[in-house]
């Protein structure tokens, strides 16, 4: 009888053992590997990954907030330039990514682009992605080679109509935001232009101020340095208000292409699955980053700023992204553009 209880109280004590180890393993996150370690985040460092070429406007939007943000993670951030097919190999990437937390996108408005552009995306934007919030809404201005004769954007816009088939609107590939911003120029004014891409922004500006190409649309980031410089001549700027850094250059409003607005939003990703805690962490230092007053200067000198702490969260980016979708999935459709 004594045995009996003996090898009972045994069994018990093996029992309660592995429940014990069961429950460690639930809080450590050890079930299924996605949040290993979420409660330590981060150990390690972590690597954000910038669809485009090192050098260009998001890459120089990354490289602002990178600091700041380590600063408040305590880990290493670096920055990974994974360019080709506008974005979509970067990305694609990232949404096959452990979702860890140690690996993180920065895109732009090519996220809501690139559905309607691609016929064969390996990944989907609203399922494959957590949103981690929106950084900064750049604006883009209409540029052209120094000696192009138009002088205003209404100028602009008759000589084109006038000249379709000489005119050529450079842009840094299918899916970049020069691109977009180039198909709306075309549908706001009703025009079909010859259009050159290039395998990123820096060749396309290059041979823009060299002459080699007549305009563009491209990004303040880009732009405003050739612009203050006087190596381009600019029109306009497409957000509703005028860009402090060039108060002088009228909106397209003012210029009489109302049609023409946009801005080319930003916004940091993790792969789906990524453990709440860890994106949660990941937002807080994105606003602490955003309130820091070298990267608002720094973006200012570039002709933006940080978006307001409300709209640097999951909730407001995954609320633009769902909408720009829409938006661009007609516009696209509109103008029969596929890039694959």
């Amino acid at each position: 009888m004594t045995t009996t209880r003996h090898r009972a109280a045994v069994r018990m004590i093996a029992a309660i053992g592995a429940l014990s180890l069961l429950a460690a393993c639930s809080d450590s996150g050890g079930g299924d590997g996605s949040g290993d370690g979420a409660g330590n985040y981060p150990e390690q460092n972590i690597t954000f990954v910038v669809p485009f070429s090192a050098g260009g406007p998001t890459d120089t939007v990354t490289r602002m907030i990178a600091e700041p943000m380590a600063a408040k993670l305590g880990a290493k951030i670096v920055v990974q330039n994974v360019e080709g097919a506008g974005g979509t190999v970067g990305a694609g990437e990232v949404a096959r990514a452990r979702p860890d937390g140690y690996t993180v996108l920065m895109h732009h408005i090519g996220m809501s682009t690139a559905p309607a552009l691609y016929r064969n995306l390996a990944y989907k934007p609203l399922e494959d992605f957590e949103m981690v919030g929106l950084v900064t809404d750049v604006p883009m201005t209409i540029v052209a080679r120094k000696d192009f004769p138009p002088t205003t954007l209404q100028d602009l816009v008759t000589y084109v109509k006038a000249n379709t088939n000489k005119v050529t609107l450079a842009n840094a590939g299918i899916g970049a935001a020069s691109h977009l911003c180039g198909l709306l120029f075309q549908t706001a004014t009703g025009v079909k232009l010859q259009e050159v891409p290039y395998q990123g922004t820096g060749p396309a500006l290059t041979d823009l101020v060299g002459g080699q190409v007549d305009f563009m649309c491209d990004q303040t980031t880009n732009t405003s340095g050739q612009i203050s410089a006087g190596k381009v001549k600019a029109y306009a700027v497409t957000t509703p208000e005028r860009v402090k850094s060039l108060p002088d250059l009228p909106t397209t409003t003012e210029a009489g292409l109302p049609q023409l607005q946009v801005g080319v939003w930003h916004g940091l990703y993790a792969p789906a699955g990524t453990p709440q805690e860890v994106v949660q962490k990941l937002t807080e230092a994105l606003k602490v980053a955003l309130a820091d007053q070298r990267v608002i200067d720094q973006m200012a000198k570039l002709g933006t700023a940080p978006v307001p702490a409300k709209d640097a969260t999951p909730e407001a980016h995954r609320a633009r992204l769902e909408e720009q979708l829409g938006t661009w999935a007609k516009v696209i459709a509109d103008a029969g553009v596929k890039a694959s």
